[in-house]
């Protein structure tokens, strides 16, 4: 598959080019490495960082990875951050299983995460997830503003859109039986897409996630039907958590790179907390990242964020019910085990 990635490297706006090369770049070896800084000063080899490359998806859930480059807080590490814009997370996970990305930022699929595992054992490592539910809203149904469908239940038979990839098509169908539709045939349309779409007529709903819902609110366009879908149809509780999105470091990065990546993981930290503590002030930043601008980005809700080193039993076993559900449908070769996944500093 063609990935076209847009390229930001700090500051603003994402610069849109092409990556449709087929050439794998790979690590320099041991060896290769010293021969190169044979003879150079030592303080240049000390001040030299590896550029780290980061996919994207534009969701809101990827805030504080937005919030850790445009406050410079990968650049008062001493880090070397590209930003890289793909238009699904299936884009972000091919590159990091061909070497041209060293990890995801949150928002990234995280069982498109575990096919990559999957197809290389050993990948990537988890740092932090996106965990979602009725009042960290993600994810939702939007249908359009005066459409007589109340319910799930309501969307039998009708046509229904979801984000691009297996996790978004995969949830979109379960939850649509579990809530009283029936099996039902699925869409796929960019998110970016989704507004327009239900807007034209040409879909009667989508599964989607935010900021797409207050996009079309704010445009007196669309309404959200329901919210937290997930957690309330596939993890049994509206308010279970449910970490559909991850933020990784390739193993192969954390292996060549450890001290780097430790303290990329604490930048990256920053901006989790700002998130948190100051989502007003970090909301800004989700302007030129996601299709939501100026002060509409005020309306955005927020998502939770959790580091691999907080998750306790709890918080495994609901990521793990997730999980299974793809090795239950068969989307999954074989079981994978969420713990396994987790960085582990």
């Amino acid at each position: 598959m063609t990935d076209v990635a847009a390229t930001a490297r700090i500051p603003h706006h994402p610069v849109v080019a092409s990556d449709a090369g087929s050439g794998r770049r790979r690590f320099i070896t041991a060896a290769g490495a010293a021969l190169a800084t044979l003879g150079a000063p030592a303080i240049a080899r000390a001040q030299a960082s590896p550029k780290i490359r980061i996919g994207f998806w534009p969701v809101a859930s990827a805030l504080p990875f937005f919030v850790a480059i445009e406050k410079g807080y990968f650049k008062e590490a001493g880090l070397d951050v590209e930003a890289q814009k793909y238009a699904s997370a299936q884009q972000v996970m091919e590159a990091m299983l061909s070497g041209r990305g060293e990890g995801s930022a949150n928002g990234t699929a995280s069982a498109v995460l575990a096919i990559g595992e999957i197809a290389q054992p050993g990948l990537f490592k988890i740092f932090c997830t996106n965990p979602t539910n009725a009042r960290f809203v993600l994810d939702e149904f939007i249908v359009a503003k005066d459409s007589p469908i109340k319910s799930l239940a309501d969307l039998k038979g009708k046509r229904v859109a979801s984000g691009p990839g297996i996790q978004n098509v995969t949830l979109a169908k379960v939850m649509l039986e579990r809530a009283g539709a029936g099996p039902m045939s699925i869409s796929e349309l960019p998110i970016g897409q989704h507004v327009a779409s239900i807007a034209a007529g040409q879909v009667d709903a989508a599964y989607t996630l935010e900021p797409t819902g207050t996009i079309g609110r704010l445009n007196g366009t669309t309404r959200t039907l329901e919210v937290g879908v997930v957690a309330k149809y596939i993890l049994g509780d509206p308010m279970a958590p449910w970490h559909g999105g991850s933020a990784s470091l390739t193993t192969e990065f954390i292996k060549a790179h450890p001290d780097v990546a430790k303290k990329y993981i604490a930048a990256y930290k920053r901006g989790v907390d700002l998130v948190k503590q100051k989502p007003d002030e970090a909301r800004p930043f989700l302007k030129g990242y996601t299709a939501i601008e100026g002060a509409l980005t005020a309306e955005v809700p927020m998502s939770d964020y959790l580091f691999s080193t907080d998750f306790k039993p709890v918080d495994i076993a609901y990521f793990q019910k997730f999980y299974d559900l793809f090795t239950e449908k068969g989307i999954f070769e074989r079981k994978v085990d969420v713990g396994g996944l987790l960085y582990k500093a």
